[in-house]
């Protein structure tokens, strides 16, 4: 008999979003991609999928800006502030997690937004950078939408698709993890789950640091294929789901070694600046309501003074 160790590590889904005909609503393959896109959604919470709307060429550019704008100064980095939300801007120096550093442009889908960004690290202006940056993101909003609207298709509710749609404010995130020396503890960002909707992540493809626990508590490594991008559900859409959707908890595990080159990657969450509740049609005996209808920058404030920042602090939040 096998024992448990041969079991092969579960791998994503991977789906592609690069066929025309996939992308109409309505037409059969659509159709197929919809079930995919739902199933693997309930069964992992996030998936693979091949969008190529990004070139090779873009891809290195988008790199080169992204190692440009790490190099600056830290000062400079720490300028990246958002009162309100304080958890949008700069992160990083921190004792316990010394390989991470990230930086955030809210609203990053106005080209008013990041233009602002811009200004802020470079006061001279780069009209480079701030054109990568903000094709990203309208790229990142085009793939989100068509996965959201998969998702209220499948589950009947399509009805408040253009309302949430209408509601949703995107963050762009561009992180850095930095490969660890000898001596240095290989974590690149703690265990956690994201507290957006939807988040399209993006990396440069040779570092595969990204880890993901299953359903039955199992952490595997998610592979970026070139010109991939991983789609994955946050607490708001597992809430919205009535828990038919995961909320995975995942993680940044980089590699030691000195040939390892530091990883870049941009994650782009989807907000909704009102209120989600579930969708009557979701409730039933099988799936009694688990979640008052709740805030969803309310939940941000309440996560940020929560003790516990797992998917828990969402059942603490608004759970029923």
């Amino acid at each position: 008999m096998g024992s448990d160790h041969n079991q092969v590590s579960p791998k994503l889904p991977v789906l592609d979003f690069s066929n025309k005909e996939t992308l109409k609503p309505g037409t059969n393959s659509w159709l197929s991609v919809r079930k995919d896109v739902q199933q693997a959604l309930e069964e992992f919470g996030c998936f693979v999928v091949f969008y190529d709307k990004i070139s090779p060429e873009f891809r290195n550019t988008l790199l080169a800006t992204l190692q440009e704008l790490f190099d600056l100064p830290t000062e400079t980095k720490m300028t990246n502030k958002y009162e309100a939300k304080p958890l949008n801007g700069y992160v990083g120096q921190i004792p316990k997690l010394p390989l991470h550093e990230s930086m955030g442009i809210d609203n990053a889908t106005s080209l008013e937004e990041t233009q602002r960004f811009t200004n802020l690290m470079w006061p001279a202006g780069n009209d480079n950078f701030c054109e990568n940056a903000y094709s990203f993101a309208k790229v990142a909003e085009e793939l989100n939408e068509m996965v959201t609207r998969m998702i209220f298709e499948s589950y009947g509710v399509e009805k408040y698709y253009d309302s949430y749609v209408g509601s949703i404010t995107y963050l762009l995130r561009l992180l850095k993890n930095k490969s660890p020396q000898a001596d240095e503890h290989n974590l690149g960002f703690v265990a956690h789950t994201d507290k957006s909707f939807t988040t399209i992540l993006y990396q440069n493809n040779e570092i595969h640091a990204l880890e993901v626990e299953s359903r039955n508590h199992e952490w595997f490594r998610v592979e970026f294929p070139p010109s991939s991008f991983v789609v994955m559900a946050g607490d708001a859409l597992m809430a919205w789901s009535n828990d038919r959707i995961l909320s995975p908890n995942h993680r940044v595990v980089m590699s030691t070694g000195n040939e390892i080159k530091a990883r870049y990657s941009m994650a782009q969450f989807a907000f909704s600046n009102g209120e989600i509740r579930v969708p009557e049609e979701l409730v039933d005996e099988e799936h009694p309501l688990r979640y008052k209808p709740f805030d969803h920058p309310g939940l941000l404030l309440f996560f940020r003074t929560a003790e516990d920042n797992s998917n828990s602090a969402i059942k603490a939040y608004c759970g029923v």
